[in-house]
């Protein structure tokens, strides 16, 4: 996808499609059935090619439904100055507005939704910590703080998402669509999202 054609796409509309935040038991708590937190891992025999080797991370799940971004399908990229002009944000004088910035696939519900998951070192409007590591953030603030190296250490802009209804995620684990693993911020933030799934896989005790 042409990266000029969707940066306008990016970030209407995208305040509150989950009840933030989702911290506390559900993350990283071993007792309960619920998964925000931690990677969901597609089965290597997952029939859906809209989730085929995909790896995500879940940032919402409890009784009423999930909600989560795939962070290893990067489909585009280009300058973060453009997608900074596309929203009007002036970027004279910014040296970094200049450099280059991925978009990635994070599901199929609502591609015109945009988020930025990055690295809990970045405090500004509108960031919600899903875990003591990773935050999500959907206001335009964030690029400004990236392009002036004021932002997170970690980021990846992300368009789109998946999400379930009551009890449906559950009933795909059941039927070993997916498994899951504890996520890990090298590998939410990788430099090489291609051997993601692969190496998530392994970490879940899948054989492939």
């Amino acid at each position: 996808m042409e990266f000029c054609r969707i940066i306008v796409l990016l970030f209407v509309g995208a305040a509150a499609v989950w009840p933030f935040p989702v911290r506390g038991g559900d993350v990283g708590d071993s007792r309960s059935r619920f998964i925000a937190g931690q990677f969901l891992v597609a089965s290597p025999g997952m029939a859906d090619p809209r989730f085929k080797e995909t790896v995500i991370y879940m940032i919402g799940h409890d009784a009423k439904g999930a909600m989560g971004l795939v962070i290893n399908r990067p489909f585009g990229s280009g300058r973060l100055s453009k997608m900074m002009e596309g929203f009007g944000i002036n970027t004279n004088g910014v040296e970094a507005a200049g450099d280059a910035i991925s978009l990635y696939y994070g599901g199929p519900v609502e591609p015109g939704r945009g988020f930025v998951l990055h690295s809990g070192d970045y405090s500004g409007p509108g960031v919600s910590a899903i875990s003591d590591e990773v935050s999500l953030t959907s206001r335009l603030e964030i690029l400004d703080a990236i392009a002036k190296g004021e932002g997170p250490r970690h980021s990846l802009v992300i368009l789109g998402y998946a999400g379930w209804g009551a009890g449906q995620l559950e009933h795909e684990m059941a039927r070993d669509d997916w498994t899951t693993a504890p996520a890990d911020l090298g590998l939410i933030f990788s430099d090489d999202p291609k051997s993601t799934w692969e190496r998530v896989t392994k970490l879940s005790g899948v054989e492939l």
